[in-house]
């Protein structure tokens, strides 16, 4: 059996090429950045260099002749940016990847999505796969959704899709280091009291869950699950316990959440008219983190496909710190 990774110059999806070739399964690592792509051909692992953008075929490559199953990670996460990239990365690539997946007639399809697709500007305790979604509030979460629909909407190549809530661990370039350069430089935000909360997941428990759907049984086909660590925690502990581990103190600003919202969302319609459409300094996004309690039910994800967190926050935290975070 051969599994094609895709996003594997990425954080989860070398995580996961790293956890199959552990374990003697023969895994074909998909990436873009060529300097990554090297570092893993280095290691020893069986690496191609392509843009899902455009078409998959098996001419590009002899060895996807082999795939029989499929993990997709690859994907354009960021708060903001030009809606024309975050199609090409989120939508166009999953719909080449699923008409490849057609084509090689695949026995399973994990399709790495996000709970970014249910957020909504309000506190959401206990949210389910079934939950009604609100409007997409960015253009990652429309572009997630859409993909979402396109892998469910093919049952000839076994979908299971996947929902992992803010991933850590070694090799982190996103959640703790941008909270971590926020920190350094003003204080963060104190809204509503300190009241959001949110339930993060260390990246070796969904490693575990891409391998539970991976090879659970065919009434998991076409089903969403839920992925976290399991622990409704306050932001603003989280902050304060990666700062404390990489060496600084973070400082807090109780604010009136309105004005923040009004002045983000005019920060963001700026940068909407500047050339390239740059990621502004805050996103109203960004804000409604550090404002709501939001966490996911995991019952599903326990009963069928037989997962449940194992990794503590703080032990997450001591694991991710020991090997180095921006």
């Amino acid at each position: 059996m051969v599994v094609l990774v895709t996003g594997a110059s990425g954080f989860l999806g070398s995580h996961v090429l790293a956890r199959l070739a552990a374990s003697g399964t023969l895994a074909l690592g998909l990436g873009r950045d060529a300097e990554r792509c090297a570092t893993l051909g280095a290691a020893g692992h069986r690496i191609i260099r392509h843009d899902l953008a455009q078409p998959l075929d098996g001419a590009l490559d002899p060895r996807l002749g082999g795939v029989e199953r499929i993990i997709h990670c690859a994907a354009l996460s960021s708060p903001f940016g030009r809606l024309q990239d975050f199609m090409a990365a989120n939508v166009t690539a999953t719909q080449n990847l699923v008409d490849f997946a057609k084509r090689q007639g695949v026995s399973r399809f994990v399709h790495i999505s996000s709970p970014s697709i249910c957020f909504a500007f309000r506190d959401q305790l206990g949210l389910t796969e079934d939950m009604a979604l609100p409007d997409p509030v960015n253009h990652y979460a429309r572009t997630k959704r859409e993909a979402e629909r396109i892998v469910r909407g093919a049952p000839e190549i076994h979908p299971v899709v996947l929902r992992p809530r803010g991933i850590y661990g070694t090799g982190d370039r996103a959640l703790l280091p941008r909270l971590i350069e926020a920190a350094k430089g003003r204080p963060l935000p104190l809204f509503r009291g300190g009241r959001a909360a949110i339930d993060l997941t260390h990246v070796d428990d969904v490693v575990d869950a891409v391998m539970a759907a991976l090879a659970v049984r065919k009434e998991a086909e076409g089903q969403i699950f839920n992925i976290s660590g399991g622990e409704v925690l306050p932001v603003r502990r989280i902050a304060d316990e990666a700062c404390v581990r990489a060496g600084l103190k973070a400082r807090w600003r109780p604010m009136p959440l309105l004005p923040a919202m009004l002045a983000a969302g005019l920060m963001e319609t700026v940068a909407l008219r500047l050339p390239g459409q740059p990621e502004p300094p805050i996103t109203r996004y960004g804000l409604g983190l550090f404002a709501y309690a939001q966490s996911l039910d995991l019952s599903k994800a326990k009963r069928v496909l037989g997962w449940t967190p194992k990794i503590p926050f703080e032990e997450g935290l001591d694991r991710t710190f020991a090997t180095g975070v921006a």
